[in-house]
């Protein structure tokens, strides 16, 4: 890690001072930086896609696009951006399955003139028939075809979320379901305005340099907000028995994305996460090539871009190097993704004399052998100089998580949901005092291979093919051309034959055509 990169973390973590002020109604948490020329105010309310009603999935995140990208009572959409471009104020919402967060960011100079603004778009909302059109049909559409389309690694990652979280308000996307969504009226979304954001359910955070009497308004203002009266639903939910898959068949898809994860019973609000923590990074830190799964099969086998682990929801992680705040959940799962691997049709069209008859791509040997490397942890533990090395890593580069104010104060309103007074400046101390044992502990605690969801999207011309593979557990060899296979150590050749045949609890396959996805 590059030290000024980091001297620029110590600094700007030590210029802050922190403290929590008594609120009216809602929670108060301050990030003092009187060095600072940005103020940023964020409102944390207590309701997220979770608290969608029944029938109306997605109302949630409409609502909070609707209140940011809309109007006031006194100002349209299109002249707030007018009014603001002169500032370079920005603002937005994120919306997860229990917060909906309000970030606002702003000069401390235009303090005056901004704030007019914060207060109508949170009290005032204009509510607009051609605003709510608008931000409705993006939404219909992102569901509809965005979601399929963009990204197969979002994609496996939702429907993975989709089959874990079946039957319960985690279900479904942030941003809905179809029917959800087509179903949606602008009455719905004044209702849920005026039942999820309440003075009871709100944390209001402020970082930067601005007066006490901006603080004592917006915590008067805020008053004014009704009292909410729904809140999100928390699932309890169990690992299946047995490894379930499901296959999203999809046509034209360029190959097989994996994402695999099961429930733990664990969070920041236990000491025990930072343990989980080094034994995750060892396995596979997102975006970080000194990760086991990334080695084994992206770097030795040049299988795809990249392999990872996770012990709770990364947001957006093909845009986001490092973890976002704004995401706290209080029902978690560890998962492992596999970005997309070649499927049968490609590897044959490369080298149609040598792999002309393959009927299935790398995906069954990529699912074993990243399951193959988390059952090695769960039953031998980290070596000593694994568990230093990573530890000491993560030591580091934790304190990136937090290099803006935006994201020092986001971590901190994320570590009152999970009842902590500031998990960021806390994580270093947890780090410093583990031991292997600790983290062999944790390992053996939480993980297992036996019992979880798969999700693989994959091409139309894969999905059977797959489907059969892994409901027989029938052995599968690893697909190389003749060239590549002879430059290869002998010790990886050796150790594929071990992956081929190792063998993965399956207790059920399906395959689900794409457009029954997210209905």
């Amino acid at each position: 890690m590059k030290q000024p990169i980091l001297r620029a973390a110590f600094l700007l973590l030590g210029a802050a001072s922190i403290s929590t002020a008594p609120a009216l109604a809602a929670d108060v948490v301050e990030l003092k930086q009187p060095s600072a020329a940005k103020v940023v105010v964020m409102l944390r309310f207590q309701n997220g896609s979770a608290s969608d009603p029944k029938g109306k999935e997605g109302l949630a995140f409409l609502t909070s696009q609707l209140v940011t990208e809309g109007g006031t009572k006194e100002l349209t959409a299109a002249q707030l951006k007018d009014k603001l471009y002169p500032m370079a104020a920005r603002y937005g919402a994120r919306t997860d399955k229990e917060v909906t967060t309000f970030t606002f960011e702003f000069h401390r100079d235009f303090l005056t003139q901004f704030y007019p603004v914060l207060k109508g778009l949170m009290l005032t909302p204009s509510f607009t028939q051609e605003d709510f059109a608008r931000l409705k049909s993006n939404q219909l559409n992102y569901v509809e075809q965005v979601i399929r389309a963009s990204s197969d690694e979002d994609y496996s990652k939702f429907a993975l979320e989709d089959q874990l979280f079946r039957g319960t308000r985690y279900q479904h996307m942030t941003r809905g379901t179809a029917a959800g969504v087509q179903g949606l009226t602008l009455d719905d979304v004044k209702k849920f305005y005026a039942q999820a954001y309440g003075k009871n359910n709100l944390t209001i955070g402020i970082s930067g340099n601005y007066p006490e009497s901006f603080v004592q308004q917006l915590k008067k203002d805020m008053d004014a907000l009704p009292t909410a009266t729904v809140k999100p639903e928390v699932p309890k939910v169990a690992a299946p028995k047995g490894v379930q898959v499901e296959i999203v068949s999809k046509p034209d898809a360029l190959g097989s994305a994996v994402y695999a994860g099961f429930p733990i019973e664990t969070t920041r609000a236990k000491d025990d996460f930072a343990a989980l923590m080094v034994a995750n990074s060892y396995l596979g830190e997102h975006r970080k090539s000194y990760g086991k799964l990334y080695d084994k099969i992206r770097t030795a086998r040049s299988m795809n871009y990249g392999d990872y682990s996770y012990i709770e929801w990364y947001e957006a992680g093909g845009n986001n190097m490092l973890p976002v705040p704004g995401v706290p959940r209080h029902a978690n799962y560890a998962s492992i993704w596999i970005r997309p691997v070649q499927i049968a049709e490609g590897l044959r069209k490369q080298y149609p004399t040598e792999l002309g008859d393959l009927k299935v791509g790398q995906a069954p040997f990529a699912l074993r052998l990243a399951l193959r490397e988390m059952d090695g942890l769960v039953k031998n533990g980290m070596s000593k100089e694994d568990f230093e090395l990573t530890r000491t890593f993560l030591r580091s580069y934790t304190k990136l998580y937090g290099l803006t104010s935006a994201k020092q104060l986001g971590f901190m309103l994320d570590s009152k949901f999970y009842g902590r007074k500031d998990w960021l400046q806390e994580l270093d101390g947890q780090l410093a005092k583990l031991t292997l044992d600790d983290v062999n502990k944790a390992i053996k605690k939480y993980w297992q291979v036996q019992n979880m969801y798969v999700t693989i999207v994959t091409d139309d011309s894969e999905a059977q093919p797959l489907a059969d593979v892994l409901k027989n557990n029938t052995p599968s060899p690893m697909s190389y051309a003749k060239v590549v296979r002879e430059g290869l150590p002998k010790e990886i050749l050796t150790e594929d034959e071990q992956v081929a045949n190792y063998k993965v609890n399956v207790t059920g396959v399906k395959v689900v055509d794409t457009k029954d996805t997210f209905k």
